[in-house]
């Protein structure tokens, strides 16, 4: 009993056991093939992809240079994953198809890892191919563009110069030439691109897109060029030349000895520059315009400079004659001024120098002013030279002018200066006078030394300053400095007067107000006899009154403060 129980155990753990590897087995065959048909799906996904037709329109675009190497390594990459690639994934496919079906489930799955990292490969480097494809592609449309460009602006210059070729004047034949060079270069870069040779062909191509681009700049800037030396320049030269000839026989004389040879050298260079636009050097022309136009202006520039400058001399001439006479009648006038002034005053300034150097100037004009008549009577002088000489002879006679009315007016000033000083004399002695009253009405005991020095020193200058104004020749430099003088001295002792006449008032005032501590203070009584030895014996007023005021100050202070208040604020009542 107990061994057939043992057997039935065992006969159903075995049937467990093939169960369980039976559903492991399904389970894992069953994930292998789902791979498998997720690989086999990418595959034909892949394979569907229009790789090739990319390839076929990319190969009828006909490339040239790179883009042409370029395309034949994508083309290569693709032929060899078109064919060893997917050759290889194909076996890869059936070795996992085999090991699935015979349940080698482990080998069968590293089988699959395999060819999923090819696929992955496969997928990456197909991207590869189709980005540089379209770059390829879109690169090629872009260049066809600039190529069709290049032709369209050919074929313009073609029709320009066909239709308007009188633009372009001797220039046209050498143009025709560069252009038919432009149509061979083209011609041969598309017997190149399609015979197959896309280096060369490339680098014709460069070539004739940089001849057109170039001819069509030459041919923007001729007819300007052009312009100039068939019409402008020779327009203007004629008229040069034919204004030189009617200026000479109008009696014209030119500094520039060399005028004609300037005009023929100018002619000349129009000639070298039609030459050089024949063989269409534009650069070198356009700079030998420049050249030429200035050339032509600064011709111009001569011929108005001398028509300009006769005008300005026709109507100048009369007006400089007059003007040095002017000249040498207001010097003539000054210099009996200045002997007349010279008789009362002392003329500090050399005035009569200075005339006399005005008189040789205007001699040295009146010589040269007529020196030029006769030349120009000859026609042997440029206008412009002398109207040159007629400017600079305005600004020497308006300085001229100018300095003979300063000292004109500097003799004027002496005559008014004068009479101010006489009326000064007048008036500081009066100053001094009522001075005098004005302190002999305090009753002074006396005035002090310095003072009267000060005194004395004010009327000695006046009457300095009287002898001065009463010389024969009067110096009225010494006058006015005198005089000067004498102000200052009259405005300080009128000062000083002031403060001694307040400083004694004051002093009075304080003695007054001290009494009444003279008998209660000893100090107060010895400052009232030193103030009265210092007032009537010294007449040291300012004195006095500081040695009073500080007694009483110690004894009453602010009282000195008070007293000179109202003694400033009454003074006409004290």
């Amino acid at each position: 009993m107990g061994s057939s129980n043992v057997v039935i155990g065992i006969v159903i753990a075995i049937i467990v056991v093939a169960a369980i590897l039976y559903l492991i087995s399904y389970f894992m065959r069953k994930k292998n093939q789902e791979r498998l048909q997720a690989l086999e799906d990418r595959r034909e996904k892949l394979f569907d992809l229009p790789v090739l037709e990319e390839v076929d329109d990319v190969k009828k675009m006909h490339l040239v240079g790179q883009s042409q190497n370029t395309f034949r390594e994508w083309n290569q990459k693709w032929n060899d994953i078109s064919t060893s690639s997917f050759a290889e994934l194909e076996s890869q496919i059936f070795e996992v198809e085999s090991l699935n079906e015979t349940f080698r489930f482990f080998k069968a799955k590293n089988a699959i890892v395999d060819a999923e990292q090819t696929m992955d490969t496969m997928e990456k480097e197909v991207a590869e191919i189709r980005d540089g494809l379209k770059e390829l592609r879109e690169s090629e449309e872009r260049n066809s563009l600039e190529v069709q460009k290049a032709l369209d602006v050919y074929e313009d210059l073609k029709k320009n110069l066909r239709e308007q070729g009188e633009e372009f004047g001797p220039a046209y034949s050498e143009l025709q030439k560069q252009i038919k060079n432009i149509e061979i270069e083209f011609t041969q870069f598309v017997t190149l691109n399609t015979s197959g040779d896309p280096v060369e062909a490339r680098e014709v191509l460069d070539s004739a897109e940089k001849h057109t681009y170039e001819l069509e700049d030459r041919m923007k800037r001729i007819p300007a060029a052009y312009e100039e030396l068939n019409k402008t320049f020779p327009d203007q030269l004629k008229e040069i030349q034919d204004g030189y000839k009617k200026l000479l026989e109008d009696h014209y004389v030119f500094p520039e000895e060399n005028f004609q040879a300037e005009i023929d050298r100018v002619k000349k260079r129009v000639e070298t520059s039609m030459g050089d636009l024949e063989k269409t050097e534009v650069d070198t022309v356009e700079v030998a315009n420049r050249d030429t136009a200035s050339g032509i202006d600064s011709l111009y520039n001569v011929m108005e400079r001398e028509i300009n400058a006769r005008r300005y001399v026709v109507k100048n001439k009369p007006v400089i004659a007059d003007y040095i006479t002017h000249a040498h009648r207001n010097n003539h006038q000054l210099m009996i001024e200045i002997d007349h002034t010279a008789q009362s005053y002392t003329l500090n300034h050399n005035e009569l120098g200075r005339v006399r150097g005005f008189q040789s100037e205007i001699d040295e004009l009146t010589k040269q002013n007529k020196a030029l008549e006769p030349k120009m009577d000859a026609h042997e002088i440029p206008f412009s030279e002398v109207q040159a000489f007629y400017k600079d002879a305005y600004k020497i006679l308006d300085d001229l002018e100018n300095q003979q009315v300063e000292i004109d007016n500097e003799l004027r000033e002496l005559r008014k200066g004068e009479k101010v000083a006489q009326e000064k004399v007048e008036q500081f002695e009066f100053q001094l006078r009522n001075l005098k009253r004005f302190v002999e009405k305090q009753r002074l005991p006396g005035l002090p030394n310095d003072y009267l020095e000060s005194f004395f020193m004010a009327t000695d200058r006046v009457e300095d300053l009287g002898k001065a104004l009463n010389k024969i020749r009067v110096n009225m430099e010494d006058v006015n400095k005198i005089m000067k003088n004498c102000e200052a001295d009259i405005k300080e002792l009128d000062t000083r007067t002031h403060d001694l006449v307040d400083a004694a008032a004051l002093t009075e005032q304080m003695m007054q107000y001290a009494n009444r501590y003279r008998h209660s203070h000893a100090e107060i009584k010895a400052a009232i006899e030193g103030s009265l030895e210092l007032f009537n014996k010294e007449y040291r007023y300012q004195d006095a009154l500081d040695e009073i005021g500080a007694a009483l100050e110690r004894v009453e202070p602010g009282a000195f403060k008070r007293i000179e208040n109202f003694y400033f604020k009454n003074r006409d009542l004290v």
